[in-house]
């Protein structure tokens, strides 16, 4: 099982050749999870792209959808944040971060992520991460 975060999705669409072991550990996972709040975020991203860095609003479009196929279930954030709001409060790490590493850890899921400050946070948490 796999948590899969905003950062990853968005950049494994954006750029596809830097992500071959995200793809091949997204492609091979069993089940692959996210929180809801994963679509808000990957929506932004995509009109980040748009707006900043002149990327057509088709192509943001077709981007956002193929980012948000990838989980195959979304958890809802509702049932996340008590637990992510007192981890943020111990580790002074944004709730929407704490979100996702809560969901893996319930989950025992390997987390993936492109925050190198996450990841070593997520590991000391015993999540485990893809170095």
């Amino acid at each position: 099982m796999i948590v899969v975060d905003a950062s990853v999705a968005v950049d494994l669409i954006v750029h596809p050749s830097d992500n071959r072991v995200e793809a091949k550990l997204l492609s091979e996972a069993r089940w692959v999870l996210a929180p809801t709040l994963f679509v808000a975020e990957v929506t932004n991203a995509f009109w980040k792209y748009h707006a900043f860095q002149d990327l057509p609003q088709d192509k943001a479009s077709a981007g956002i959808k193929l980012a948000l196929d990838l989980p195959d279930s979304l958890a809802d954030d509702t049932e996340l944040q008590v637990e992510a709001f007192a981890l943020s409060c111990l580790t002074r790490h944004s709730v929407y971060d704490m979100i996702y590493l809560v969901l893996a850890r319930r989950n025992a899921a390997l987390f993936l992520t492109k925050d190198k400050a996450l990841k070593k946070l997520a590991a000391k948490h015993g999540v485990r991460v893809v170095k």
